[in-house]
C-alpha cells in the first residue's frame, strides 16, 4: 500500500518533520494525533506528494510517489485538505461529481458512484443545492463525499487521507462520517485520518501515530498509545484512561 520511510522535511532552518516511518494497511484507519503544530498536516502532505522529503521516501504499491503519473496517481489516491473551498455557485451534486474525473467509468456508473458516496457523507439531501448556500459543516460534507467518490467504491489498493474531517462537524456527524471512513476500509482500502479528539480515535482507528514537534513519539494500537504518560508529555494534559462500558476501547477523562 502506502509507506513513509524515515521522512524529513525542512522549512528553511525549521525541521518540521522528523524521522517519521509508517505504513498504511488494507482494511484499516490510521489515526494521526498531536497537538497544533505537530506536523499532521506536513505528514499527509508528504504522503500526498504535495511536499517532497528533505530525507526519505514515500512509496505507493513499491514505487516512489513521484514516479506515478498525475491521474494514475488520482484513481488510487484521494486527500481530503484541512481546508476546501470553492468560490462558484455549483450545484453540490456537481462538486461531488468532480471526483470521478480521473476515470473513465461513464456517465450512469459516475452516477450511481457519486450518489453512494453522498449518501456515505450523509449529503445526498444537498444534492441540488448550490455549494455557496451551505454551512462549513455542509461544506465539509460535500468534500468529503468528493473525494469518497474518487475511490468509490473502496477496494485493496487505493488510500484515502483526510485531515481533520470532523472539525467543523456536530457529533452526530463526527461519528458517522467516522463510521462512513471505516466501512470505506473495509472494503479494503486504507485510510489516514489527522484528528485532535482522543475519544474519535480511539474508538475508530486500528493504529495510531502521536506526534510532537514533528517526531513520533509513540506508534501502534490505540491500547498502546493512548496511555497516560504519553498523553502528558505531547498534550501537557493530565487524564485517567478508562475502558469505554460497552465497546470496551480506552476512554480518556481530562482531569
Amino acid at each position: 500500500m502506502l509507506v513513509g520511510r524515515d521522512l524529513t522535511v525542512r522549512r528553511g532552518a525549521i525541521t518540521a518533520l522528523q524521522d517519521v516511518s509508517l505504513e498504511l494497511r488494507p482494511g484499516q484507519v490510521f489515526g494521526v494525533l498531536g497537538p497544533n503544530g505537530a506536523g499532521k498536516s506536513t505528514l499527509l502532505a508528504t504522503l500526498s506528494g504535495e511536499l517532497r522529503p528533505s530525507r526519505g521516501q514515500v512509496l505507493l504499491h513499491g514505487r516512489l510517489l513521484g514516479d506515478w503519473a498525475d491521474m494514475e496517481r488520482a484513481r488510487c489516491l484521494a486527500v481530503l485538505p484541512q481546508s476546501s473551498t470553492l468560490s462558484f455557485a455549483f450545484r453540490v451534486a456537481d462538486v461531488v461529481a468532480m471526483g470521478r474525473l480521473p476515470h473513465r467509468t461513464g456517465r450512469g456508473a459516475d452516477a450511481a458512484f457519486v450518489a453512494a458516496a453522498m449518501a456515505a457523507a450523509d449529503a445526498r439531501h444537498l444534492a441540488t443545492r448550490s455549494y455557496l448556500e451551505l454551512s462549513g459543516g455542509e461544506r465539509q460534507r460535500v468534500h468529503l463525499a468528493r473525494v469518497l467518490a474518487q475511490l468509490w467504491p473502496g477496494e485493496t489498493g487505493q488510500v484515502l487521507m483526510l485531515d481533520e474531517p470532523t472539525s467543523m462537524l456536530d457529533p452526530a456527524h463526527q461519528h458517522s462520517i467516522l463510521k462512513a471512513v471505516r466501512a470505506f476500509a473495509a472494503q479494503g482500502a486504507a485510510a489516514l485520518v489527522i484528528l485532535h479528539d482522543l475519544n474519535l480515535a480511539a474508538r475508530y482507528c486500528d493504529r495510531l501515530l502521536l506526534l510532537k514537534d514533528g517526531r513520533p513519539i509513540v506508534a501502534g494500537p490505540p491500547d498502546e498509545v493512548l496511555q497516560a504518560e504519553p498523553l502528558r508529555a505531547v498534550f501537557g494534559l493530565d487524564v485517567l484512561v478508562q475502558r469505554h462500558p460497552e465497546l470496551g476501547h480506552p476512554l480518556i477523562i481530562a482531569r
